[in-house]
């Protein structure tokens, strides 16, 4: 699927929120490992990285595949579309 980079654009700063998600809870409910969880906030905490993996995962794959379209070197179009989604404002196109 094509994707323009507005899109990648917005993919990125929905894994952003996501990822903002789950260092709220670690905060919140200390390190899984080093803290005694509910069962309750181990599974809250377990689907907020998996959805943040699955986000970053999808992401990764469209930057690669709008990188490889447009005969761009994949870091730069990562590094762009981070620098716009750190912004919050319109995307500008490469």
């Amino acid at each position: 699927m094509a994707h323009t980079f507005a899109e990648l654009v917005e993919k990125q700063q929905v894994a952003n929120e996501a990822r903002d998600k789950v260092d709220e809870l670690r905060h919140q409910y200390g390190p899984p490992a080093a803290a005694e969880q509910t069962e309750q906030q181990a599974e809250t905490y377990e689907t907020a990285l998996r959805a943040w993996r699955d986000l970053e995962r999808e992401l990764h794959t469209a930057v690669a595949d709008f990188a490889r379209e447009h005969s761009l070197a994949l870091h730069e179009v990562e590094g762009q579309v981070r620098a716009e989604a750190s912004t919050g404002g319109p995307p500008q196109a490469p």
